[in-house]
């Protein structure tokens, strides 16, 4: 297993060869409209009783914010979907979309140089 996965908390749990993520992503909840037409999310689920209500990657437990710190952090696509074997490289891509719809329906505040 990579270091950037290490860091993410990506465990092996051994015998079964399942994923475990220690990290609950953020929160947030965007709608998911742009420029009033709606932007369907299929691979996105939110769900109050599972994860706290974080989205994740179809009901799987992976938030999306899991997924999007990967690739921030320059995680190649196939180790990704090696850490996490129950991906498929279009939750990842849709996970990178969801990201850039929370960020562009809300002010974020900006650090001046």
């Amino acid at each position: 297993m990579s270091q950037t996965a290490e860091k993410f908390g990506v465990l092996k749990q051994t015998g079964e060869g399942t994923i475990r993520s220690t990290d609950r992503g953020f929160g947030a909840k965007p709608s998911a409209r742009t420029g009033g037409r709606e932007m369907p999310f299929s691979r996105i689920t939110v769900d109050p009783k599972q994860m706290g209500g974080v989205p994740c990657i179809r009901r799987l437990r992976i938030p999306v914010a899991t997924l999007v710190d990967m690739v921030a952090e320059g995680m190649p696509m196939a180790d990704i979907l090696s850490a996490y074997p129950d991906l498929e490289e279009e939750d990842v891509r849709e996970a990178l979309r969801y990201a850039a719809e929370a960020v562009r329906e809300r002010e974020l505040p900006l650090l001046s140089a």
